[in-house]
């Protein structure tokens, strides 16, 4: 991971331990928003088209949205299912283990496959539209085995933001399940970020085609673009916990501009954007009440809505 991103993300962290004991209030929100975000963007990355406000109704109401999978509804439920596990996981203060990743994965295939839920899959596998050939199913345990071990022994001298990023991508390449692994990577990220008190990182459904690539990447030798993407969603949460926590700061929001001052790189209404941000179609966050984007972000959006129209 690029030093300098390194030493922003560690600088913010800092940052928000001065600010502990986190009033408990905003906190609640904080999670509210993120347990959200992260459950809608981690199941859209796969292939879930619930959308972002349909996401938001059954894990409030258990409203079941019309025209959609029972599937895609438990998708949605047992993500919420496997964050509350890993908050259990963290008060109890237990081991990263080859059982606790087989219960992660449990979670999310929970009433989809149940009999392939927590199970390492027994079978070959081919990842549709990647190169990286996954290893031989004979190897899975001893592989996740030797997963767990190379975390303790890098857990003291790797950062925190590497080695969560690393055990995401190691998860990854194994690929132990039939289905299901990238959600489970990216549970198991965010537990070791949170065990130390970092906010989850949310990869976003938006970014979905750069994270395919960066993974692409690393499969190639090129580890680095990938630890720096999950860098920058780490960054990212610590920026909006920050803002949230310090809502009188006279600083600037890193890099974050309102929805207003982004008609001015656009051709859109503030009106547009701010439905934009509210379906999830262009990255924003809340910042208190407002929504907030990026100058990227809109230019994102703006290149893949040209190449959609072509």
């Amino acid at each position: 991971m690029n030093p300098n991103l390194i030493k922003s993300i560690e600088g913010k962290k800092k940052e928000l331990d001065k600010l502990r004991p986190l009033p408990k209030g905003i906190v609640s929100k904080l999670n509210e928003q993120f347990y959200l975000e992260w459950t809608y963007n981690s199941n859209a990355i796969e292939g879930n088209t619930l959308s972002l406000q349909e996401t938001d109704l059954v894990l409030r109401q258990g409203i079941t949205i019309g025209n959609k999978s029972l599937r895609e509804h438990f998708e949605v439920l047992n993500h919420k299912e496997g964050i509350y596990f890993l908050e259990e996981i963290i008060k109890k203060k237990t081991f990263i283990s080859v059982n606790l990743i087989r219960e992660i994965h449990g979670k999310i295939l929970k009433n989809i496959d149940d009999e392939q839920a927590g199970v390492f899959r027994s079978t070959n596998v081919r990842i549709t539209g990647a190169s990286h050939i996954p290893p031989s199913a004979g190897k899975i345990y001893d592989l996740v085995m030797e997963l767990v071990e190379w975390y303790y022994i890098n857990y003291k001298s790797i950062s925190i933001p590497e080695i969560a990023a690393w055990m995401h991508y190691k998860l990854v390449f194994i690929h132990p399940f039939i289905d299901g692994n990238g959600r489970t990577a990216r549970l198991l990220m965010n537990l070791i970020l949170m065990q130390e008190g970092y906010p989850p990182a949310v990869i976003l459904h938006l970014d979905r085609k750069k994270y395919y690539k960066v993974l692409r990447e690393a499969d190639k030798g090129n580890p680095s673009t990938f630890l720096d993407f999950v860098g920058r969603s780490i960054e990212r949460s610590l920026i909006i916990y920050l803002n949230a926590l310090r809502p009188d700061s006279s600083n600037e929001k890193q890099g974050y501009i309102t929805l207003k001052e982004a008609t001015k790189y656009c051709n859109f209404s503030l009106e547009y954007l701010s439905l934009l941000a509210r379906t999830g179609k262009l990255s924003a966050v809340k910042f208190n009440r407002n929504w907030m984007t990026t100058i990227q972000a809109v230019q994102t959006y703006l290149e893949e809505t040209s190449i959609k129209k072509n």
